[in-house]
């Protein structure tokens, strides 16, 4: 089997108003450097523009788009929708997930990320998808054995992690042929690492780290660079799944010299 080229899939922050332009922004800056782009699905709780949307509009500009969709937010049949703009729009690589806490109301779906799976997959013998490129669907696992369910998405994503030793071990538990991405973010300030800690308590972030950030703000620009260049390096994944925020320029402009 031919050895896979390492991947950059950058998240976009996803717009909140119907105005793409801050979009097109990000993608012109991080596309030397990034391979593809994921758009993620009404971000940390808030209502943002389709994912599916926002991905045709990034294939439009050129570059390689990924649609998160979140089942917490829709039903079997608003899924269904989703399925067919997307090939309607000719978006056909997905990332599912349960979902962020929303700010405001609750959970009101039925729907699972297995259940999506399934149906994603059952697409293919649908004669209203007949002509339509196949779907590849991805899934998320935090650092702990995934599910043989999961085992069988087209890739993986691995949750955030600033420990290499945690990412090692972990990639040398789970047994998949698909490609696994290490998931990297960028601290922006002390209190997102605050705010980042409390909302996911998996994720440690080191004091160090924080000190450091508070005395620079590049200092989580140079960190995340160095961790994608020591998982590259490693030669454990696929690539990297990279959460800049609002940091993406000072992201773009240090790996340029590097990758």
């Amino acid at each position: 089997m031919p050895e896979r080229r390492f991947e950059l899939i950058c998240e976009i922050e996803p717009p909140t108003r119907p105005d793409l332009t801050r979009v097109r922004h990000q993608i012109g800056v991080m596309s030397p450097v990034a391979d593809s782009f994921l758009i993620p699905d009404n971000h940390i709780g808030r209502a943002t523009v389709s994912s599916v949307a926002v991905a045709h509009e990034v294939q439009a500009m050129g570059a390689a788009g990924i649609a998160c969709l979140n089942s917490r937010d829709r039903n079997l049949l608003g899924f269904r929708r989703d399925l067919l703009t997307a090939a309607a729009y000719g978006v056909d690589r997905f990332l599912f997930v349960y979902g962020d806490k929303p700010t405001a109301g609750g959970r009101t779906s039925e729907l699972t990320v297995r259940a999506m799976i399934e149906q994603a997959r059952d697409t293919g013998e649908d004669p209203a998808f007949e002509g339509c490129s196949p779907f590849q669907v991805g899934v998320t696992s935090g650092l702990r054995p995934l599910p043989a369910w999961k085992q069988q998405a087209d890739f993986v994503f691995a949750q955030v992690s600033y420990s290499m030793e945690n990412l090692l071990r972990w990639r040398d538990s789970i047994n998949t042929d698909a490609p696994v991405y290490a998931g990297v973010m960028v601290v922006a300030s002390v209190a997102m690492a605050r705010n980042l800690a409390a909302a996911i308590p998996d994720i440690a972030i080191p004091g160090d780290l924080v000190t450091a950030v508070e005395q620079d703000r590049d200092a989580g620009v140079t960190a995340a660079c160095e961790q994608i260049l020591a998982i590259r390096d490693s030669g454990a994944f696929d690539g990297v799944h990279l959460v800049p925020v609002s940091r993406y320029r000072q992201v773009a402009a240090r790996l340029e010299q590097h990758l």
